[in-house]
């Protein structure tokens, strides 16, 4: 029932394209644009190829980023994110989180999950290579950046939990809580900063979890 009415909220969503070209990505959009494509074959040996372009900005219309979908290189639809668009087979869903891409993933009829592979030129895409070309090193920064979250995410909640338990209605119901840790502002602020970095460099790679939420 809920996924029926998330599918109908997001096909709402969905205007038509106007046909335009995709216009390739550029080194000085790699803060601000993503793009990733979906290849499809067909039985007789031709391929469709289904690319997401996804602007890092706020629609000056609409108040939210859009993405938007192109059919062999023809802006084909765009939609409000989160996005679910319909192609063969199954759905492309778009999502994005405060520091990048959240999903950007092809949904089959059947429930498999593929996700779509991001252009060589893109902040995307670049991470992939490196992931490609050195493991070893990717999962340093991977790991690096789990660890970055933990820390700097972790501290300063168990700082911040602190001013919050004084408020009278918690104060009485639950009682006060004193942090055993009390860091200089520059270190906090280091730290905040540390999460955020690790963060985005996880949506780089599409990972997502309420930790990164703890990020934000």
């Amino acid at each position: 029932m809920i996924e029926d009415w998330r599918r109908q909220r997001a096909a709402k969503r969905i205007k038509s394209g106007d046909g335009r070209a995709l216009k390739r990505l550029r080194w000085w959009q790699l803060p601000f644009r993503a793009i990733f494509y979906l290849p499809l074959p067909h039985g007789d040996g031709r391929q469709t190829i289904y690319a997401v372009d996804i602007p890092r900005r706020t629609d000056p219309d609409g108040g939210k980023a859009r993405a938007h979908l192109y059919l062999d290189g023809r802006h084909h639809a765009e939609s409000k994110l989160p996005a679910a668009f319909p192609v063969e087979g199954g759905t492309i869903h778009v999502a994005i989180s405060a520091f990048g891409i959240k999903r950007c993933h092809y949904v089959t009829t059947s429930g498999a999950e593929h996700q779509l592979t991001p252009d060589p030129k893109s902040a995307e895409g670049r991470r992939a290579r490196l992931e490609r070309n050195h493991p070893a090193l990717s999962r340093s920064i991977g790991f690096l950046s789990v660890l970055m979250l933990l820390i700097g995410a972790g501290l300063n909640l168990l700082q911040l939990a602190e001013p919050i338990s004084q408020a009278p209605a918690i104060a009485e119901n639950i009682g006060t809580f004193e942090s055993p840790i009390h860091l200089p502002i520059w270190l906090n602020f280091a730290l905040a900063v540390g999460a955020v970095l690790g963060s985005t460099e996880r949506a780089l790679r599409l990972r997502f979890s309420a930790l990164d939420q703890l990020g934000k």
